[in-house]
């Protein structure tokens, strides 16, 4: 495969091609301290599958802020790992880029040379990944779903179903978190903002979880048939959309919004599944990696966890800080466009640079005790998360209700959910997310 967008992306020579995946092998137990500082790599999947990831962005943090590797599975690029670094690429959208035909937002993406001949299938524009004036028009469009009022809505439909997902849980016996609470939370809201059938809504699950096993060949052989699978994610919401548009009354679901949102009603299949494979991941994975993110930080704490049990009051604040100690999108990617300095290093226009909100997470400059897990911060929405500037969450408020209200239902319930196993870690540098928790709740 080239390095050419047209022809997916880069990181699947990684996973499929035995001399590709030899070449950027990794010895996950080597301390990054041992290593030359112009050698540290830290995008590999396998770091983070292992939990291994944090020392080689201290390093970073510490010496070598904004960094060059020349060479990756990846490609070349610049890691920034500081808060401020971090908050200024994403604040100058007229330097650094989002767009697709630019190489977009995550790694492995290159610049399209010829887009009119660009593979559909593998080109998925999203307004994540557009700049001005595309961008906010399309937001705009879907901003509406996600105002204070729409969520007030929300509000008690979340809290009765996370009411009755509690209930259901066994007693007494382990089972995996991710797959009985947070999937299943994540689930329901998705298919009733999409105006799906809820048994629809497991359909929507998988093709979050294609979006980023697409280069994994324990999942699929080739990544054409990972996007084959997403084809269908295309066919079903299709199908979704001609209905919407003959209904006489346009519905109030995010749907019904995009197909009579001026800028939005008109895309061709391969920028409309974009858009749907954004908010499907954007509305589960970030909110379900924070869900069971939290109740691993807390079994990792257990003074924090006492201090929760002592003060269920504290579950506004707590929400926040395990959004920001989960991290659960790991990163955003731009491209230069222009000639820049960042952190005394010269950005030339086409570099790839990566702001890895994880790190900035962590920057102790910026947020006291960082690497501390602190359920009581004075301010604790000082994190990367969200990201800023024009492409901060849509949905961030909706993802911090769904976490609100289903702490609060724990607390009812339940005095401890106990981690009685080690979690599973997903094996991507873009979605920090865990696949498995074993828990247990004891009567």
């Amino acid at each position: 495969m080239s390095d050419n967008q047209n022809d997916g992306p880069r990181e699947d020579r990684y996973m499929n091609n035995a001399e590709f995946r030899d070449k950027y092998a990794i010895d996950i137990n080597v301390d990054p301290y041992t290593l030359p500082l112009e050698t540290l790599d830290p995008c590999h999947p396998s770091l983070f599958e292992h939990d291994k990831l944090w020392p080689y962005f201290e390093r970073l943090r510490k010496e070598d802020p904004v960094h060059l590797t020349p060479d990756s599975m990846f490609g070349p690029y610049w890691s920034v790992t500081k808060y401020h670094d971090i908050m200024h690429v994403d604040t100058h959208h007229d330097i650094f880029s989002s767009d697709i035909n630019q190489g977009g937002i995550r790694m492995g993406g290159r610049p399209i040379e010829n887009p009119e001949e660009q593979n559909a299938m593998f080109h998925l524009p999203m307004f994540i990944m557009q700049d001005p004036p595309v961008h906010d028009q399309q937001r705009a469009v879907v901003a509406p779903s996600f105002t204070p009022k729409r969520l007030q809505e929300l509000k008690e439909l979340i809290r009765e179903r996370a009411a009755k997902i509690l209930d259901d849980l066994p007693r007494n016996e382990e089972f995996n978190w991710v797959r009985k609470v947070s999937v299943e939370l994540t689930g329901q809201m998705l298919a009733t903002i999409f105006g799906v059938p809820q048994e629809d809504r497991h359909k929507l699950i998988h093709w979050s979880d294609t979006v980023e096993n697409i280069g994994n060949p324990e999942v699929f052989e080739t990544p054409e048939q990972g996007f084959q699978e997403l084809w269908k994610c295309f066919e079903y919401f299709d199908a979704v959309w001609k209905e919407r548009q003959a209904m006489s009354e346009p519905g109030d679901d995010l749907i019904s919004t995009l197909v009579h949102g001026e800028s939005t009603k008109d895309m061709p299949p391969n920028e409309f599944l974009g858009n749907m494979l954004l908010l499907i991941v954007g509305g589960n994975d970030t909110t379900r990696n924070s869900i069971t993110g939290g109740v691993l930080a807390l079994n990792q704490n257990p003074d924090q966890y006492q201090k929760l049990q002592a003060n269920h009051h504290l579950v506004p604040k707590m929400v926040p800080e395990i959004i920001r100690w989960q991290s659960p999108v790991a990163h955003m990617c731009r491209t230069a466009v222009k000639p820049t300095e960042l952190g005394g290093k010269q950005i030339s226009p086409g570099d790839k640079v990566v702001m890895w909100y994880i790190s900035g997470n962590r920057d102790e400059e910026v947020i006291e005790n960082a690497n501390q897990f602190i359920i009581d911060r004075p301010n604790p929405r000082q994190h990367l998360s969200f990201g800023f500037g024009i492409h901060r969450c849509v949905g961030n408020r909706l993802g911090e209700m769904q976490l609100n209200v289903l702490w609060e239902e724990i607390m009812k319930r339940f005095d401890k959910v106990e981690v009685v196993g080690d979690p599973t870690y997903l094996k991507s540098n873009f979605i920090h997310g865990i696949t498995d928790l074993p828990v247990m709740i004891h009567d």
